[in-house]
């Protein structure tokens, strides 16, 4: 029987969605929290130890999410992934692709040198070069939002609206993520996009009750038929730009009618896309994923 790993540590409603939808295809799978991962290079052969795959190693890896701590902390849960791709292991996403877009400065970078349409974005760790940017803007009469650089469902977000906001103005750990505000009209909203093996496979439209469009932040969630395909293209295009299997993009149209792309997101929650799609999104995931492990063949000592 295939054996696949799910790394998380809150499956929640999601974990249980993607046990479902592998179970029908004759799948098992068990929950990992890379906290419990160690790397055992004792041996001739280096090894991963993964609780749950004492036999041997998984038919893949299915990542919902990586768990946070220090700065080496993250480093060695994401040394493992990459170890886990480097003996032979599907990793879906893998964690290059987590890399490129967890850091919202790189995906920014990466969208911009690709010719993605994405506002204008700066990032750097002086108050000062902040200061001055987010002062230049303002009294241009443009609105600038700021970002931890790490982070998701709109925490931490905060707009400056007017030139004495440069007061207000806060880091997020030494560092200073700078956006310019493209404004939605006059009932904020925007589009996620889920993206699976480079095709968009659902959409929604996210209606914010302020300007944040999170569903986290309350935003209603509106079904989106997929004729729009300028939309669709722009979001295969970003996906493809960053790196990924699969992912959830966040897309703004501006009152001139074009679309800016605002966040790529690799571990993507799709819980508010699913009550307003047919879409079965956990089953198109895991006939991705499980195709994708039917490619590789890791060597079963590389793991236990």
């Amino acid at each position: 029987m295939t054996r696949v790993a799910i790394v998380t540590d809150d499956p929640g409603w999601h974990g249980a969605r993607l046990r479902q939808a592998l179970a029908v295809r004759g799948v098992e799978s068990s929950y990992v929290s890379l906290t419990d991962c160690r790397f055992d290079l004792a041996e001739p052969e280096p090894r991963v130890v993964m609780p749950g795959f004492d036999a041997g190693a998984p038919d893949g890896v299915f990542v919902r999410g990586v768990a946070g701590g220090s700065l080496e902390q993250v480093t060695f849960h994401l040394a493992i992934l990459h170890a886990l791709r480097r003996l032979g292991v599907a990793v879906y996403n893998d964690a290059g692709a987590i890399e490129r877009t967890v850091d919202k400065g790189m995906t920014s970078f990466l969208l911009k040198r690709a010719g993605i349409a994405t506002p204008p974005t700066w990032v750097t760790g002086r108050r000062d070069q902040a200061e001055g940017i987010v002062r230049r803007e303002l009294e241009a009469g443009q609105r600038m939002v700021t970002k931890p650089l790490f982070g998701s469902q709109g925490e931490g977000l905060q707009l400056l609206e007017k030139p004495d906001a440069v007061a207000e103005l806060t880091d997020h750990n030494g560092v200073f993520y700078l956006q310019r505000f493209v404004p939605s009209g006059n009932e904020p909203h925007d589009w996620r996009v889920f993206v699976i093996n480079g095709k968009t496979v659902a959409a929604m439209r996210r209606c914010g009750v302020t300007w944040l469009n999170n569903v986290a932040q309350g935003a209603r969630c509106e079904p989106v038929r997929l004729d729009d395909l300028l939309l669709c293209r722009i979001a295969e295009d970003a996906v493809r730009a960053v790196g990924m299997a699969y992912a959830g993009v966040d897309i703004i149209r501006d009152p001139q009618g074009r679309y800016w792309v605002i966040e790529i997101n690799s571990v993507p929650a799709w819980k508010g896309l699913q009550s307003v799609t047919d879409v079965n999104i956990a089953e198109r995931l895991a006939e991705d994923f499980l195709g994708r492990c039917a490619a590789a063949a890791p060597p079963a000592q590389a793991i236990r």
